[in-house]
């Protein structure tokens, strides 16, 4: 849980819009959200922001996210 309560997401999505509209309503529902636009940064945000959940595309650049789940 984030420091105010609100549940931690990591949203990782390499289409700018869709993770704009989703992280939108996340946060209108009262989700932390924190953004990623690729695989690599994501398992970087993984071990920084401890993430209670993530949503995650499997088709990206860098590191696809089903080898982020594999790692």
């Amino acid at each position: 849980m984030a420091k105010n309560g609100q549940p931690r997401v990591l949203l990782v999505e390499d289409e700018p819009a869709q993770r704009t509209v989703l992280a939108y309503n996340l946060e209108a529902e009262g989700f932390a959200v924190t953004q990623a636009d690729n695989g690599e940064d994501a398992m970087v945000l993984v071990d920084e922001e401890e993430p209670d959940i993530i949503i995650l595309d499997w088709m990206m650049p860098k590191v696809s996210g089903i080898e982020v789940c594999r790692r």
